[in-house]
């Protein structure tokens, strides 16, 4: 782990910056996270991964063994080296220091877990197409969204309403002007930032068509599969994917075979979007057989060179050697069983032994609909922790 002084907390505590952390965590190599917030809040949302050991033990014990001894006890069934966390980095970094003073190789996460979920990369997307293509991640949640640029002009593709100022600056920074902001379905895992940039940019807000039908309370231009948007030299195609959701597109990027389909929450790297989020249970297995009349009549009848750019990925997806989450057509063809199966078999796949929803998937869902307003902070509680919009493979 690298070392660096923690802003949030004793400058001498040996810390790991969140970007350290989220490198760690792509590469796969193994982490002990020991995680000193309270039973309720680690319950909610933690680090966690396939290289992941999560341990919660409450602050309040490292007080008291802080005083009565027995400080390596409470650390006595870790692997080391660890890896302390808490909400801002401060009670975490107490920890590391006891920790430390009694010989157990420790470190804190700069900034806490607060600063975990602010972190958001960017990464050009190698793609053969008039356009420079930038993917950016939110490790924290695995939430992905796209912006396209050509010859000065912008579009963001499933925005974060958290980082709405982010692609603004980018954009300006690139000498572009963002033409579209566009969501590939109404999010459930997410606060959409299509409405907040159309308001602090010129940006036009795009929706798939059947939003409308779902509710949507908020002035948008509204798309269906065959139309087109474009960006300085680059045209983007609407492609309807239905299934996920029953008004879900994903979004092509004109270019030669291996130009990107941006495919939201239709087709992922470790599996296909799960068919329950909008009609509950009892529309599960209709709503798996429109994704399945999609994935094998749209979506797999593109070229096996065309990249898949998903709207996120889970702990099982592997990046590129460049950090970016994206692959072949042809490659998830021959890793995802989901892709080759029967009808039947895919239903069934699809709608059995699914994660639990989205924390606050049904408020998430109204502030994407203009239903329900909140505030920034609410915003930024409710979308906490992992997305589980997919059915892994």
């Amino acid at each position: 782990m690298t070392d660096r002084s923690d802003a949030d907390g004793p400058s001498d505590t040996p810390s790991i910056a969140p970007e350290a952390l989220a490198e760690r965590l792509r590469t796969g190599a193994e982490l002990t996270v020991l995680d000193v917030r309270d039973r309720d809040e680690f319950e909610r949302w933690h680090l966690a991964g396939e290289a992941v050991d999560a341990v919660q033990v409450p602050h309040m014990r490292f007080v008291q063994a802080q005083a009565t001894g027995g400080v390596t006890d409470l650390a006595a069934d870790l692997e080391e080296p660890i890896l302390a966390v808490c909400g801002h980095g401060e009670a975490s970094a107490h920890a590391v220091d006891l920790l430390r003073d009694a010989g157990i190789d420790a470190r804190n996460l700069a900034g806490g877990m607060d600063a975990w979920a602010d972190l958001y990369l960017a990464r050009e997307l190698a793609v053969d197409a008039p356009a420079t293509v930038v993917q950016y991640d939110r490790p924290s949640s695995g939430c992905l969204a796209y912006a396209i640029y050509s010859d000065g002009e912008a579009a963001v593709i499933d925005p974060l309403r958290a980082f709405a100022d982010r692609y603004a600056a980018d954009a300006d920074d690139r000498g572009a002007t963002l033409e579209y902001a566009i969501d590939t379905h109404v999010h459930a895992d997410h606060v959409s930032g299509v409405r907040t940039l159309a308001d602090r940019t010129d940006a036009t807000a795009v929706v798939p068509a059947g939003a409308t039908d779902r509710g949507l309370a908020f002035e948008a231009a509204t798309v269906t599969g065959g139309d087109e948007l474009h960006v300085g030299d680059a045209t983007l195609t609407v492609v309807a994917t239905p299934g996920h959701t029953s008004e879900s597109v994903s979004v092509r990027l004109a270019g030669d075979d291996a130009g990107p389909l941006f495919t939201g929450d239709t087709l992922f790297l470790e599996g296909v979007g799960r068919p329950d989020l909008e009609r509950g249970d009892d529309g599960a297995a209709a709503a798996a057989e429109a994704l399945y009349e999609t994935l094998q009549n749209r979506v797999l009848e593109f070229p096996d060179d065309a990249t898949i750019a998903p709207g996120h990925y889970g702990d099982a997806a592997e990046s590129r050697a460049d950090g970016t989450y994206a692959a072949r057509l042809g490659d998830l063809r021959d890793r995802l069983e989901a892709l080759s199966m029967a009808e039947t078999a895919f239903v069934t796949h699809a709608t059995s032994d699914l994660p639990p929803r989205p924390s606050n998937h049904e408020r998430i869902v109204a502030a994407n609909l203009g239903r329900e307003a909140i505030d920034d902070e609410t915003a930024f509680e409710l979308e906490l922790g992992p997305n589980n919009c997919a059915v892994a493979d």
